[in-house]
C-alpha cells in the first residue's frame, strides 16, 4: 500500500478531533516536531518569526521517508514554505503546494494553540 494515500488534508471545518499534540515549550523555536496520530507521522512547526503554527504529513513525497518535521522553514514572499533536507524541494506550509512546480503536494492540518498545549486538527 502506498503511505502517502493516508495522508489527506483536513480543512478547518472538517474538523471532528483536536489532538492534543504537546506543551508548546516542547518545540523548537522556527522549527518543526513531529507527533503520531493512529498510524500517522504529522510534523508540526513552531513558525515563531511569524507567530503562526503549521503542521503537515511527515512523509517526503518523493523520498517516501518520515523527514519533513526537520526541514527549515522560511518564506517565499508571503508563504510560509518548508524544504525538505533530502531534495531542497519547497512546499507552502498553508496549503501543502509544491512550490518548486512539482506535481506530489503535501496533506495539511489545522493547528490551534490553547493554554499552552498545541493541538492539531482531524477529521476522525
Amino acid at each position: 500500500m502506498n503511505e502517502t494515500l493516508q495522508y489527506k488534508t483536513v480543512l478547518i471545518e472538517e474538523v471532528a478531533h483536536w489532538h492534543s499534540a504537546c506543551s508548546i515549550d516542547n518545540f523548537p523555536e522556527d522549527g518543526g516536531l513531529c507527533i503520531r496520530y493512529k498510524e500517522l507521522q504529522i510534523a508540526v512547526f513552531n513558525f515563531s518569526r511569524r507567530k503562526e503554527w503549521y503542521a503537515t504529513q511527515n512523509l517526503c513525497p518523493h523520498r517516501n521517508q518520515m523527514i519533513l518535521s526537520r526541514g527549515m522553514i522560511g518564506s517565499e514572499g508571503d508563504t510560509p514554505k518548508v524544504a525538505c533536507p533530502f531534495h531542497k524541494n519547497t512546499f507552502s506550509l498553508k496549503n501543502g503546494e509544491n512550490l518548486n512546480g512539482n506535481q506530489c503536494a503535501l496533506a495539511t492540518y489545522p493547528v490551534k494553540v490553547e493554554n499552552d498545549m498545541v493541538f492539531v486538527g482531524f477529521a476522525e
